[in-house]
């Protein structure tokens, strides 16, 4: 009989961002109120799941999205560098065309190339990271469970990968909201599908219901 394992890689929640920047990477961006019961909702969510291993990016919002499931399950937080926000080289500033950076003719050739992208980390890079970060937290949750708590770029490739789906896509369009969970099912070392929920979904403004918009910072 073959084994089963569940890696579930949850999206951090609101993060308090009055400026509206790319906070990317940056240091010191921390949960919001609101994105705080949004990591409660979605330990409520996970509570009676057999989670046994638990991963986090090292950034603040993600390390404070976990910490509810990991009192709650009494899991400790294993940090994993590879599951870190993509970089990006508009990270610290506002992203738009009227007081964005996107007014200033000389960062447009920051976006000639959509594929790559060229205005931040490769997308083949993000998956690859993230395909060796999941499968080494399902060998360390074999026939259980795992939980890694990353960001919305990263989480969104993966899920492409394993689609086996083109990394080329409208950002806008994004099924994977603040708090959400891509659920990866595994028989033994074979993905065996996907599922996706939104246990906070109930704390997000209508607009962002759905993943159907993007959020700086991710």
């Amino acid at each position: 009989m073959s084994t089963r394992t569940i890696v579930h890689l949850m999206r951090h929640g609101e993060v308090h961002n009055p400026e509206g920047v790319l906070y990317g990477r940056l240091p010191e961006y921390f949960l919001s109120d609101l994105g705080h019961e949004m990591a409660e909702a979605a330990a409520d969510f996970l509570s009676k799941n057999e989670i046994i291993h638990l991963v986090s990016s090292p950034l603040e919002r993600a390390q404070q999205t976990a910490e509810p499931l990991s009192k709650l399950l009494e899991v400790e937080i294993t940090t994993d560098e590879r599951v870190i926000e993509a970089d990006n080289l508009f990270e610290g500033r506002t992203f738009g065309v009227g007081d964005g950076a996107l007014r200033r003719p000389a960062n447009w050739w920051k976006l000639r190339n959509p594929f790559r992208p060229s205005w931040g980390e490769p997308y083949a890079h993000i998956a690859k990271r993230m395909r060796a970060a999941i499968a080494d937290a399902r060998e360390a949750a074999r026939g259980h469970e795992a939980v890694i708590v990353s960001h919305q770029l990263p989480v969104w490739i993966a899920r492409r990968s394993f689609e086996q789906k083109t990394f080329v896509h409208d950002p806008r369009k994004r099924q994977c909201s603040l708090a959400s969970l891509t659920s990866l099912t595994f028989d033994d070392d074979h993905f065996d599908g996907f599922t996706y929920s939104e246990p906070a979904g109930h704390l997000l403004p209508e607009e962002l219901r759905g993943g159907k918009k993007f959020v700086g910072g991710a």
